[in-house]
């Protein structure tokens, strides 16, 4: 079966979350399930700089007003398919926005033209490959499933998933005319959404299966609280929705064989985490002592419940315990955090930014991570925990809920607790979640349990890449009838 992904940030060449760990890691799982998955990104600078050798494939003279060339070539185990349009791409920044954050002005023409050039490969194939089958991927990918919809390739299956309901992709109504659509690609059922053009929900009227990265996710879109103004729509096609759990790449996180970290470990062999405590709290400038060190690893920003992360450090600090940051994200939130840590030093540090190698440090070591996210539609840095025996305290919202064991005290007893869960988008049930998490550090035979029991469990891209390979055979099987 001849998969074609469509993507806007895949890892390693280029990412700013967990979209980009799912992209580079679905393709090798895939593989085992006879999928041959070629994945089509933008040639950013950091993207174009790890390609190497690669063939011209396609060539446009106006994409969208620009010249721009697909190039094949292979980084790796990842067989890419890259949009080299330096128009569009080649710029100082992040994908999506310039070093200030703030988004770039034509960002609807950039991933316009990522989609266009998806369609067409679904359409016309590239040297010889057809794809059986497209996966497109957010919002800035979703436009893939209506360019094909509206287009020659509208018989080939197309399959949404959904990362985060939130980034939507919705621009004015006066791009519509720009964007090389039929009219009657204009309403309701196509690309118009509240009166403009909504990428995300071009792609969801337009796919024949909707998945999300977690089942709960899945039900939690449904109502008005997480539906972003999408629920309507999401139930109207509840039969094509599948929550398909995200997995991890377990030969990236491994703490046996990871040479990121101060010290290989294993949950046999879990005093191989003392080395690297020592080395966080080295890194960190935190004060050296026996206290539970939480970590926090993500952006800064309200759906993350940083706000009442931030509301919450006093209380953790005053409990004896360590705080390591690292994330960036909304200034004011960043600046809070910077000034806690000011307030409590050696206690409590702060790293603005991101650091691939950091984070794996801060898992390796860190006692317990810190996610009280207001709604997560699947979360990696949870499940990156538990392979590294760092005890998740996470928020009972989407993918948190569905991968996380609370230790509750029958949980506890039978040995099978992972972490533990409170109430999201409360104060006192995150003050409380801290508090019961500083209480079991205090009990080691208890707390080593929990370690291994996550350690031990299965998040390997496994199961998740058998279910994405059976939706799609089930996709091709209802094509050919």
């Amino acid at each position: 079966m001849k998969l074609l992904s469509v993507a806007s940030e895949i890892y390693p060449l280029i990412k700013t979350g967990g979209l980009a760990d799912v992209v580079g890691a679905l393709p090798g799982a895939l593989a085992g399930h006879d999928v041959e998955t070629r994945t089509l990104v933008p040639g950013y600078p950091s993207v174009l700089s790890k390609l190497g050798k690669a063939k011209a494939v396609r060539r446009y003279d106006k994409l969208f007003g620009a010249p721009a060339t697909v190039l094949a070539g292979k980084v790796g185990d990842l067989d890419l398919l890259v949009l080299d349009a330096p128009d569009f791409f080649a710029r100082e920044g992040g994908p999506y926005g310039d070093h200030g954050g703030n988004d770039w002005g034509d960002n609807w023409r950039r991933f316009a033209a990522l989609a266009r050039v998806g369609a067409d490969i679904a359409a016309e194939g590239v040297k010889g490959w057809v794809p059986d089958i497209v996966h497109v991927h957010d919002w800035q990918a979703a436009m893939t499933a209506a360019y094909m919809r509206f287009g020659p390739a509208h018989a080939v299956p197309r399959v949404v998933t959904i990362h985060n309901l939130a980034f939507q992709g919705r621009f004015g109504p006066e791009i519509f005319a720009q964007l090389g659509l039929p009219a009657e690609a204009w309403g309701m059922d196509g690309v118009e959404y509240y009166g403009g053009t909504g990428f995300l929900k071009a792609g969801l009227v337009s796919a024949d299966a909707i998945t999300t990265v977690s089942p709960t996710y899945a039900e939690e879109i449904r109502s008005p609280v997480h539906g972003m103004g999408l629920d309507g729509l999401i139930n109207g096609r509840s039969d094509k929705l599948h929550g398909i759990l995200n997995g991890v790449d377990t030969d990236i996180w491994n703490p046996a064989e990871d040479e990121l970290i101060a010290r290989r470990y294993s949950a046999r062999a879990l005093s191989g985490r003392s080395a690297n405590r020592r080395a966080l709290e080295k890194r960190f400038g935190l004060q050296r002592d026996d206290a539970p060190i939480f970590v926090i690893i993500s952006r800064l920003t309200w759906q993350k419940g940083m706000d009442l992360m931030m509301g919450a450090i006093d209380h953790l600090v005053g409990l004896g315990a360590k705080l390591a940051v690292l994330g960036s994200g909304d200034h004011a939130l960043e600046g809070g955090f910077l000034a806690a840590a000011d307030r409590h030093r050696g206690r409590v540090r702060v790293q603005i930014g991101y650091d691939e190698p950091l984070s794996h440090l801060l898992q390796a070591g860190g006692d317990a991570i810190l996610i009280p996210s207001r709604f997560e539609p699947c979360g990696l840095t949870q499940l990156y925990g538990l392979r590294y025996g760092c005890v998740p305290v996470v928020a009972r919202v989407g993918g948190l809920a569905d991968t996380v064991i609370d230790a509750n005290e029958a949980a506890v007893s039978a040995g099978v607790a992972t972490g533990i869960l409170f109430a999201g988008d409360d104060p006192l049930a995150l003050h409380g979640a801290i508090a019961r998490t500083v209480r079991l550090h205090g009990e080691p035979e208890a707390w080593q349990a929990m370690q291994r029991a996550g350690m031990r469990a299965d998040f390997s891209w496994t199961h998740s890449a058998a279910r994405y390979a059976a939706l799609y055979r089930s996709l091709l099987g209802r094509e050919a009838a």
